[in-house]
């Protein structure tokens, strides 16, 4: 070891017990937005066959490179010996068990283009495994470890892989730039539309050229922008493929339609359908350990993107579909078989909480595993199950815990240093009487250093979906410890349409979405000022992204003079216009029951814009360049009008951000912006 090395050994241990000193002495410093990017972000646990080991992913943002990087890990299913199995700055993510448990699969772009790998579980050089033209977007192992499913993005009509790339070349090199389309979905999420097509191919593992299963097919597996790995599976004997895909030709602009499809693995025949969802979304197929029955996810109703997901079955192979999960109340996320195959497990928002619940596939009985917390990623590790668990005073640690629910254990503790270096605000959950004198739930988080003796500035964020929750979460965009640690408290109201309360919850604010949720947040905020004699009615800042800043937009016209400042994220101004400028159409026609030709007062009923005449409240407006869900030019209007209107206001635009701010330097320069706002307004 050299004499630089030593020392900044010495540097970083006495960094850690002066860490620890600090917390232990109450002087670590509160939660600040940086704190959100230093975490480590834990995920992707996947057991070995036996139990014994699991691999999972730890992303580290790199400052400097402005992005972050995953990378390997493997501990024991105890807890015990967490080691890193890879360091390379091209990162390495998404991994995958052989069946034999000798050999971890995983993606990386060390090669110049993501390609998938493979490296020993004792650790040494990893190896490349595929080499093709195109990028893997992700894969599949096949049962019998014979074969891989990758994705590529591909012309659907092109023979072979290399014609795609050859076509991509040529387009580049050509001196026209214009791209003609003959229908909708033209831009999708943050992406203008080129003519590819996310395909399955499968190759040998042993090496050989891969095939197409997909040739011709007019849609993407799996499905954009944010489709992976778990809609699409191997059938039991290896031979085939079941996946989830929306082929319906000109409507996919406003069709929620997933079936779910098989093909040989061998591109003999064309993809035929074994699922119909008849109009609405049915995906992640997942088969049982024993191979006869196959779980999936399905919706009931067409075009509504929020509606309940059922857990469903079909006896393998020729048996009929049938849902398991009918009258159970909640919207069941990707599900994880029992090794015996008669029990499933799933996630699922649950008042507040993002719980683990366990199915039984004899009855559809349910029972909860795992209620506190935001559970994510679950795993069976022999008889107990790894799972990733976050909440409001930490991001993601992996778990263990027994199938009954009892005997829960930490099995990471990747973060712990640095929480133990911060201070965050206590936080508490309570309910109300909201629209029609319905039970309601809202988070407040406690400023920290917390003096009830004190007036504290108030917080009031408000979530996006609308179909969403702010609950008990550690969120990397909208962290309520951000404001605590500012000096706020902060009020989270899970208004009408909210998600975890049962679907009649969710489905209140169709049509309705200006009245019972404005209803929901006034009560709310009067219950909480009430509650809570510590916040300050005088001194209130309301915050919202997505539908969070639509209704920012919409009670600063209805409920005027409430609040001392205002930040509009991402909010539509003008709900018709937003409806021609918007990609996915299935969104606004199901909320609004129809096109603003066939429903226009439904466009216009609860429209921000008319109200526009009664803006007095300073706000900050924030938008981003890509973002093609809710287009800037809804921010700019929204801008335009308070300008014009001599309301104190600011913009923040982003040319490199999508609806989200994803970017690390961005994220600190919003929080930056944004706090400087609500101080400026509430603590001068």
């Amino acid at each position: 070891m050299t004499v630089l090395a030593i020392l900044v050994f010495v540097v970083l241990w006495l960094i850690l017990i002066q860490n620890f000193a600090d917390a232990a002495a109450g002087q670590g410093h509160p939660f600040c937005a940086r704190d959100l990017w230093t975490m480590t972000r834990v995920g992707a646990p996947q057991a070995d066959p036996d139990g014994r080991l699991v691999v999972f992913t730890c992303r580290v943002v790199d400052f400097e490179a402005n992005k972050g990087r995953d990378d390997l890990w493997l501990i024991n299913a105890d807890g015990t010996l967490p080691r890193r199995l890879t360091n390379h700055p091209a990162g390495s993510n998404s991994p995958q068990w052989a069946a034999d448990g000798k050999t971890i699969y995983f993606l990386s772009k060390r090669s110049d283009s993501t390609q998938v790998w493979r490296i020993r579980p004792d650790g040494g050089e990893a190896e490349q495994v595929t080499n093709l033209p195109l990028d893997v977007g992700c894969f599949r192992l096949s049962p019998d470890g014979q074969h891989l499913a990758v994705s590529l993005e591909v012309f659907p009509d092109a023979d072979h892989i290399e014609d795609t790339k050859q076509r991509l070349e040529e387009l580049e090199r050509g001196p026209a730039t214009g791209r003609v389309y003959d229908r909708l979905f033209i831009r999708h999420w943050d992406t203008w539309k080129d003519g590819r097509r996310s395909h399955l191919f499968v190759l040998p593992l042993a090496g050989g050229t891969p095939c197409g299963v997909m040739t011709g097919f007019d849609a993407d597996v799996p499905s954009k922008p944010f489709g992976d790995a778990s809609e699409f599976t191997f059938t039991p004997d290896g031979k085939a493929l079941v996946f989830a895909a929306r082929q319906v030709g000109h409507e996919e602009a406003w069709s929620t339609r997933f079936d779910l499809y098989t093909a040989p693995i061998d591109g003999s025949a064309p993809p035929s359908v074994l699922i119909d969802g008849q109009g609405a979304t049915v995906t992640n197929p997942v088969f049982a350990p024993n191979g006869k029955l196959l779980a999936y996810r399905a919706m009931a109703r067409a075009g509504y993107e929020a509606d309940r997901f059922r857990v469903g079955l079909l006896r393998w192979p020729r048996g009929k579909p049938s849902i398991l999960t009918e009258k159970w109340d909640r919207s069941a996320g990707p599900v994880t078989w029992a090794p015996d195959s008669e029990t499933l497990y799933t996630c699922a928002d649950n008042v507040g909480q993002h719980s683990l619940f366990a199915v039984d596939v004899a009855t559809g009985d349910v029972h909860t595993v795992v209620t506190e917390g935001r559970v994510s990623d679950v795993a069976v590790a022999g008889k107990r199950l790894i799972y990733g668990l976050r909440h409001l005073r930490s991001p993601v640690e992996l778990h263990s815990i027994k199938p009954s629910g009892d005997d829960a254990r930490p099995v990471t503790n990747i973060n712990s240093q640095r929480l133990a270096a911060i201070r965050m605000g206590e936080p508490e959950q309570f309910s109300f009487s909201g629209w029609n004198d319905e039970k309601v739930y809202a988070h407040v988080v406690k400023p920290v250093d917390f003096d009830p003796d004190k007036k504290y500035p108030v917080a009031f964020l408000i979530h996006g979906g609308p179909q969403g929750s702010f609950g008990n979460d550690f969120h990397y965009r909208w962290n309520p410890q951000v404001y605590a640690g500012a000096g706020y408290a902060v009020v989270m109201v899970d208004f009408h349409g909210s998600t975890g309360y049962g679907q009649a919850f969710t489905d209140a604010i169709n049509n309705h979405w200006g009245d019972r949720p404005l209803e929901d947040l006034q009560k709310g905020l009067a219950a909480a000022l009430g509650r809570y004699t510590w916040m300050d009615a005088e001194r209130i800042a309301a915050l919202g992204a997505s539908y969070g800043g639509y209704m920012v937009n919409w009670l600063h016209g209805t409920w005027p003079g409430r609040f001392r400042c205002l930040v509009c994220h991402d909010g539509n101004i003008d709900e018709r216009m937003a409806y021609y400028a918007t990609e996915e159409l299935w969104f606004p026609e199901w909320e609004r029951g129809g096109t603003p030709w066939e429903q226009p007062e439904a466009y216009t009923h609860h429209n921000p814009i008319d109200h526009v005449d009664k803006w007095n409240t300073p706000t900050l407006v924030i938008h981003s360049q890509l973002d093609y869900r809710v287009v800037d030019t809804q921010g700019i209007a929204t801008f335009t009008a308070l300008q014009r209107r001599g309301v104190p206001s600011r913009l923040l635009y982003f040319p490199n951000e999508n609806h989200w701010v994803l970017k690390p330097a961005n994220s600190l320069q919003w929080h930056e912006e944004v706090l400087g706002w609500l101080d400026r307004w509430t603590k001068a």
